[in-house]
Formats: C-alpha cells, structure tokens, sequence
C-alpha cells in the first residue's frame, strides 16, 4: 500500500506569524500607554503634595499671626486698664488737692502766698542738695572717715582715686617689717607686739587707712590682704563690696589690719586671683607692696628664689588682672629686689594708672 504525502499550506503558517505579530504589538501597546500612566500619576502627585505643602504652611503661619495677635490685643487690653487706672488715681488725687485747697481757704490761708513760700523752700532744698552732692564728689570720703598725716600733713597725691568699686592689696608678707633684710631677720624673732609696731609695718597700715579716708563717698570698696594665700580684711564680707559711707565699718577694718602681724611669702598670683571672687569687676586697684612675688600659686620646691624666678612670677601674676582696670601701686622698695621698681612703674603704665614710691614721709 503506497503512503500519502502530506501537502505543505503556506497560507497557515503565514496567519500564525500575523497573530503573533498582532498580539505582541497589542501586548507592547498595553505596555507604553500603562508606563506613561504612571508617569503622569506620578508627577499629579507630586504637584499635588507641592501644593498640600504650602497651603499647610500659610496655616501655620497664620496661626502664628494670629497668636501674635492676641496677643498684642491682650497687652493692649492691658495698658488699657493700667491707664484707666492711672487716670483714676489722678483725679482722686486732684479731687483731694482741690478739697485741701478749699479748707485752707476756709482757715483763711492765702493760697497764692502759700504756694510762693512752698517753691521758695523747695528751690532752697534742690539748692542745697546739689551743693552737698558736689561736695561729696570732690572731696571724696573725707566725708565718711577723715584722716591726717603726722602734722596734718596729706602725703600721697598724684594717685587715681576715682572708681565706682575699689579694691586695696595690702601686702602682708615677712618683708614688710623692714627695708633691709638684716632688719627683717631681726624682727622676725622678736615679739608679735614689736613686729606690729615696726616702722615699714606701721607707714603701710596708715598708707591704707589714708585711702579709705580719701575714696569717694559713695563709692565701695574691699580690702584683701596677702602673703603666699590672700586673706578679706574682714572674712565674712569675702567677695563683697562695702560701702565707703558706712564708718563703723572703716574703723573696723582699721583695727583689724593693726592686730596683723606680717610673716610668710608673697603670691601676686594668689591675691590677683582673689580680685576674680567680686563682683561686679573691680573697675580701680591699689596695690601696697615691696617688691616681686618669692612665689605663684604653689610655695616653690627649693628654699632659695632668684630674681629671675621672682620675676616670671610676677608675669604670671599680671595675666589674673581684670583687663581695662588701672592699678595704681604704692611700692615700698626692699633691699635686694633692684628689678621691683621698674616692673611695677610698667604696670601703673600699661594699666594707665599711677605709681608712688615714697621713702619714709608717707602716712
């Protein structure tokens, strides 16, 4: 038996190739408008949150201004109560005045006389006021506390006395018994007594109460004193300010300062250090002293200090000063300490304050 061919139908194979062909064209079609969909959804929403942004925003600043104000509309409604309160004193007290005005007429008081009489006492009260503050300013605390040189002789001048708040560095240490260190070695083994009445000592004490006698009326001031640790003349008022007018106060600090006995080194760092504990800033410093400091913040490690120790001392002790602030310096030169003068006479300079140096005619 003979088998069949089977006939090949182009026709078929054609139609197929379209219907692929259709469909993934429809398929690609689909595809392209879906993607642009979301593009443009996207950007939609993009443009949309753009705007939710900035109307919330001009809620917000909205409400803001509207805090703002109620606020001043409350501080208004305020200042309208104060003023209506104010007005209500003032013609309360008009009405009283009139009424006193009334019944002094009635007593038969000539008013215009009486008013004439009230304003020639007042200019005379003003007047006498302002003589008395002007009398304060230049004399300074004379007025508060006096005090006289041995035959009523003033020693120090030239020296800076102004200053709202003044502050006074009394050096305490061994040195200031004496000049000469021979002198100072003497005194030191002798009685507390004798060493309060030393000469150096003494003209130091006087030199201080001279200052508290001569500082502006109604200025404040502190006292500290100093060896190697600085000391408040009077401990409980540590880091405060005294008032000048307050004499008692004056003549117990004078007191105190004559029971001290003079012993120890001397820290310019250390007491510089303590001008840092008042408040307000000391704006005028007054420094009684006899020469470079033998240490800074810590006692030395050997026994013996060269000047040029000393000075690197005193170096360090400048750079605790308040800036801008005048020290005027009393300085009572020490044998052995040639560098003393001149490092302190710099220091009046550059602080554009004054610089006495007084044999023994001071206080």
């Amino acid at each position: 038996m003979a088998r069949r061919k089977r006939q090949f139908n182009t026709f078929n194979l054609s139609f197929l190739d379209i219907m692929s062909c259709g469909f993934g064209a429809v398929v690609l079609v689909f595809l392209i408008i879906d993607h642009s969909i979301e593009v443009q959804s996207d950007e939609l929403n993009q443009d949309l949150l753009s705007e939710v942004n900035f109307l919330e925003e001009e809620v917000t600043e909205g409400q803001e201004g509207l805090v703002r104000l109620r606020n001043t509309l409350s501080d208004i409604d305020l200042q309208m109560v104060e003023a209506q309160g104010l007005a209500t004193r003032i013609i309360e007290e008009i009405e009283e005045y009139e009424a006193l005005i009334e019944s002094l007429r009635a007593e038969g008081f000539d008013d215009d006389e009486d008013i004439e009489s009230l304003k020639a006492e007042i200019l005379a009260l003003e007047s006498e006021l302002k003589k008395l503050q002007s009398a304060a300013e230049q004399d300074g605390g004379r007025s508060a506390r006096s005090y006289l040189g041995e035959g009523n002789r003033q020693y120090l001048t030239g020296l800076n006395l102004g200053g709202r708040n003044i502050a006074i560095l009394l050096d305490t240490s061994a040195s200031m018994l004496a000049d000469r260190l021979v002198n100072i070695i003497r005194l030191r083994n002798m009685d507390p007594v004798l060493q309060r009445e030393a000469d150096k000592w003494t003209r130091a004490v006087n030199t201080v109460n001279w200052l508290t006698a001569q500082l502006p009326v109604n200025a404040d001031y502190q006292i500290i004193t100093f060896n190697t640790e600085p000391s408040w003349a009077v401990p409980d008022t540590a880091g405060q300010w005294l008032e000048v007018a307050d004499q008692a106060r004056l003549e117990d600090i004078s007191e105190r300062l004559a029971k001290i006995t003079p012993a120890g080194g001397t820290s310019l760092e250390n007491a510089f250090l303590a001008l840092q504990k008042l408040s307000p800033a000391p704006d005028n410093i007054f420094l009684i002293t006899d020469g470079l400091p033998t240490q800074g913040r810590a006692a030395p490690r050997g026994s013996k200090v060269s000047g040029r120790d000393r000075l690197g001392h005193y170096q360090r002790a400048i750079q605790q000063l308040p800036a801008g602030v005048p020290v005027n310096v009393i300085l009572a030169p020490m044998e052995g300490d040639p560098a003393a003068a001149s490092a302190f006479w710099q220091l009046a300079q550059n602080t554009r304050g004054s610089f006495l140096s007084p044999s023994k005619d001071w206080p």
